[in-house]
């Protein structure tokens, strides 16, 4: 072997020894680097992606049970509607016959409900 094809040799085992320490050193930075930022991260209380697609996942199907509910509500107050605008109050008469059949309320009952009137005390 000649003296330059040796230090051609030396010179590309230099060059790949470098080049792997690079690399690992590159390995290293990275690694450095992602748990730092991670460290940063947590100390401002960012959620991670995971939980928010979960809490959006139940934000929408909340959303919509809300607007079924919202939209069986507008049907039953419709029907309801509908129910007392074609009978025509057909409780009137019993409401009104029953107000007339219980007693007067005297006004030392409500003063008094524990059965003392104002003239025991």
């Amino acid at each position: 072997m000649t003296p330059s094809n040796r230090l051609f040799d030396d010179l590309s085992r230099l060059a790949g020894g470098a080049a792997g320490a690079l690399g690992g050193l590159r390995g290293e930075m990275e690694t450095l680097i992602r748990s730092r930022v991670e460290r940063i991260l947590s100390d401002m209380n960012l959620v991670r992606r995971e939980d928010f697609e979960v809490v959006e996942a139940m934000v929408r199907e909340a959303r919509e049970r809300q607007e079924d509910l919202e939209r069986r509500l507008a049907e039953m107050e419709s029907q309801l509607a509908a129910r007392a605008g074609a009978s025509t109050h057909p409780r009137r008469g019993a409401t009104a016959q029953a107000h007339r059949s219980t007693p007067p309320v005297d006004g030392a009952a409500r003063v008094a409900p524990d059965d003392t009137t104002p003239s025991d005390a």
